[in-house]
């Protein structure tokens, strides 16, 4: 009902005006206002006057309209410590003003005068002194050239409004086209709605004071500083907390911030509904909570240990002088400082001494809303200086549009008195500059406002926050533990994304960051270590000679060449014996040459793997193997001539002599040989990496090259082994006393099940344990040869000489079992 009356003084104004325009032409009388223009709060004379609108009291005070007759002016009131505050800000501009005239620097030869008014917080208000602003101060209202007697205006700017919704009221007319009101430029110290950077809306406006979206930018980057990733939110129902508000969760979202709940109160809603936020605030597990409201929204007993964002503060020099040099007769000069007079020291018998008073008026030690509107007085003062003053003077009757300020205001670039930079980027805003503050209690019960950093959006990312070590209130609060290294953070279905759970890293994967989204796949030669952590790399196996494995074979494969080499050394003692002349001695020394050679041609298998010694080793295999295989196959064909020789009439040694043997073996020998320079030639062995068989080791191996290759010449071995085989199966039952058709049969069925067995056990043996079963393989068939065909002899030559006779071997009687 209050609001309602006030719009219909504010209206009545205006209906005059639109809808009386014949009336104005033919009588100038009829333009007259209805009601006296409102006094200004403090007022003084200039040659060019700054208005001044200001949020003093917050409230208007309204009496019962009759409607039988004008409503009476209405009146402000509010608390107390409103008045202090908003008097000593209106005063920053008023001394401001004072300071200018008395420069000879700045406006030199113009006095500057000013008119502030108290707004109440109330658009009708703000806006009836935005008219009367655009019109000049004389009781002619002229509006869209209807009177044509008016003065022209003399305000070239307005510092104010102190609150938001009364300044978009002010921006609008201000910077309208349609009103084609284009007199004032304004720029407010305390509006902060983001809405009015948009200058295709507001292209008068200018402030000092940052615009919301950077409070809102500035708070989401505090959050996120102190690893406050699960918020609550609060905010008043006004604009600045519905649009800041709005903000921040835009820009939390970008950080990575979750948001558990966001609720809205306001001061006149009832106390049930008050009870539900609080209540959800309780039942929240959100440990800390962000609020955009206005100081006056908040009780500051609930306020200790919070941190929060506020204007720089500073010190005016002069300033607090000024405010205690006031006597009664100043005073009576002025309704609002009378109102301040008459409240605070009621005496007026020339003993007062207002330095006696101890209330926000005096307090000069947190100056920080009252130094934005002393820049913002400034800024207009360069500003017109520079439009109407050159080198040497200024011209106090020079005409100039508001455009020419507005341009001149987005140029201003200067430091004031005190140190502070004021400039204005594109949007009219400043470079928004904040102080982190902490509320804290001190000894005496009191609670302060400690500054603890600051904040500096126009630093690099990272860089914008100064932190001191004064914060007395710190706490944690995330919806989950942050995921250390090893793990990722998998979100838990139906909640915020802050809400997860850590997940172990799969196997081959690391996360080197706590709260990693996702593991990375280490590189192909790398394996996690334990934690999964870091990439660590693979270990490499191969048979090394310091294995036990290869030092167990190394130590057979030098047995069976040294008693490869003692049986030579026995045979050849014993040459002219008969059991070594009976059986082939040259052929017995050969096989006796490449035994030794395939003891140790198995030591080319044992370590690093290299590309000359991967060839080697299946070469030197497969010839040795041959070479070995061809001498017993040789030994069996001439025990079978040597039987077939003992028939009359049969010539059949003189087929099969000593050069005919020599000529089987190199032969088959030789082909062996082809193969293997054919295989070296087209796909030779060489070292390979093996990443497959073990996710986490690396097999050193030798591939093979040509796997036709390797089993042509393990095919040839083969071959060969079985021919000797079926030869010597069918001389085994010959009659002699020392058949050794007997002992090779028995030795390569030895050999023959060896490399059977070998065959799914190299395909199916990992790492170095192919290569172990390949030299035991070697190793086995080699002693089987040896021990087969040569014990028994050797046996006889130390153990019974007795039978290594000529009439022992000529005898028909079968030898005894041995």
């Amino acid at each position: 009902m209050q609001i309602t009356s006030s719009l219909v003084s504010f209206v009545s104004v205006l209906w005059m005006i639109v809808f009386s325009p014949a009336g104005c032409k033919a009588n100038p009388v009829s333009c007259r206002l209805w009601t006296e223009p409102q006094i200004p709060g403090l007022s003084m004379n200039g040659d060019f006057v700054i208005g001044g609108v200001f949020s003093i009291h917050y409230y208007i005070r309204l009496e019962q309209n009759t409607y039988t007759r004008l409503p009476p002016q209405p009146q402000c009131s509010g608390r107390s410590v409103c008045l202090y505050v908003g008097l000593r800000i209106a005063r920053a501009m008023e001394f401001a003003i004072h300071e200018i005239n008395n420069r000879t620097d700045l406006l030199p030869g113009i006095t500057l005068g000013y008119q502030i008014h108290d707004s109440c917080e109330s658009v009708p208000k703000a806006m009836e002194f935005a008219l009367q602003f655009a019109n000049g101060f004389d009781l002619v209202f002229n509006y869209m050239n209807f009177c044509t007697t008016a003065a022209a205006p003399t305000v070239p700017a307005v510092v104010g409004d102190s609150v938001t919704i009364p300044s978009i009221s002010l921006a609008r007319i201000f910077g309208s086209v349609s009103f084609h009101i284009l007199t004032e430029l304004q720029v407010s110290h305390y509006a902060t709605c983001a809405c009015l950077s948009d200058k295709r809306e507001f292209p008068t406006f200018f402030r000092t004071i940052p615009s919301d979206a950077h409070q809102a930018v500035a708070l989401a980057r505090m959050v996120k500083y102190f690893g406050w990733t699960w918020i609550g939110a609060v905010r008043s129902d006004t604009e600045y907390g519905n649009y800041g508000m709005a903000a921040f969760l835009k820009v939390a979202q970008e950080e990575g911030i979750c948001v558990e709940y966001s609720e809205v109160y306001s001061r006149t809603q009832p106390r049930r509904k008050l009870e539900r936020v609080a209540n959800v605030i309780r039942r929240s597990t959100a440990r800390v909570i962000v609020a955009f409201v206005q100081s006056k929204f908040l009780r500051f007993n609930i306020c200790a240990g919070a941190l929060g964002f506020g204007v720089s503060r500073s010190v005016i020099p002069g300033f607090p002088e000024f405010l205690l040099d006031l006597s009664p007769t100043q005073a009576l000069k002025s309704p609002l400082l009378t109102e301040f007079w008459e409240k605070f020291l009621r005496e007026c018998d020339g003993s007062e001494d207002i330095r006696a008073l101890q209330n926000p008026y005096t307090d000069t030690s947190q100056l920080r809303i009252s130094n934005l509107a002393y820049k913002a007085t400034y800024a207009i003062a360069h500003a017109l200086h520079s439009v109407i003053c050159n080198d040497t003077h200024c011209d106090k009757s020079i005409k100039f549009s508001p455009w020419q300020i507005r341009d001149e205001l987005k140029r201003v670039n200067f430091t004031t008195k005190n140190g502070y930079q004021v400039s204005f980027d594109s949007n009219g805003d400043p470079v928004a500059v904040y102080e982190l503050i902490n509320w804290q209690f001190q000894k005496d019960g009191t609670l302060n406002m400690v500054t603890v950093g600051d904040y500096d959006a126009s630093k690099l990312r990272g860089q914008e926050f100064r932190m001191s070590s004064a914060i007395r209130w710190m706490t944690v609060s995330v919806c989950s533990e942050g995921c250390p290294p090893g793990t990722r953070k998998a979100v838990q279905k139906g909640r915020p994304v802050c809400c997860y759970d850590c997940v172990p890293c799969a196997e081959g994967e690391i996360s080197n960051k706590t709260d990693s989204l996702d593991c990375v796949h280490c590189p192909t030669e790398f394996w996690p270590n334990s934690k999964q952590e870091s990439c660590l790399p693979k270990p490499v196996e191969f048979l090394s000679w310091d294995d036990t494995l290869a030092i167990i074979l190394t130590g057979f494969s030098i047995t069976g060449a040294f008693m490869a080499v003692c049986i030579a050394v026995v045979f050849y003692k014993h040459r002219a014996s008969p059991i070594v002349r009976a059986n082939n001695s040259e052929l017995s020394f050969l096989l006796l040459f490449s035994l030794t050679l395939c003891f140790l041609c198995s030591l080319t298998f044992i370590g690093r793997p290299s590309e000359w010694s991967c060839m080697l080793r299946h070469t030197a295999f497969g010839i040795t193997f041959v070479l070995c295989i061809s001498c017993v196959l040789g030994k069996t064909i001439v025990v079978l001539m040597a039987f077939r020789a003992t028939l009359p009439g049969s010539n059949v040694m003189k087929w099969f002599g000593p050069p005919q043997q020599r000529l089987s073996v190199l032969s088959f020998t030789l082909i062996q040989v082809l193969i293997c320079l054919v295989w070296l030639k087209i796909s030779p062995p060489f070292p390979f990496k093996n990443l497959k068989h073990y996710k986490d080791q690396i097999i050193l191996e030798c591939d093979l090259g040509s796997a036709i290759g390797f089993w042509a010449v393990l095919g040839y071995i083969g071959f060969l082994a079985l021919l000797c085989f079926i030869l010597a199966f069918l001389a085994r039952k010959l009659p002699d006393n020392f058949n050794e058709a007997k002992f090779i049969t028995f030795s390569m069925l030895i050999f023959c099940a060896v490399w059977i067995t070998f065959i799914p056990a190299y395909v199916s043996s990992p790492g170095k344990f192919t290569v172990a079963v390949e030299i035991f393989a070697i190793l086995a068939s080699s002693f089987g040869l040896i021990l087969c065909i040569f014990a028994p002899k050797c046996f006889i030559i130390v153990f019974r000489p007795e039978q290594n006779t000529k009439k022992h071997f000529m005898s028909k009687v079968p030898s005894k079992p041995l």
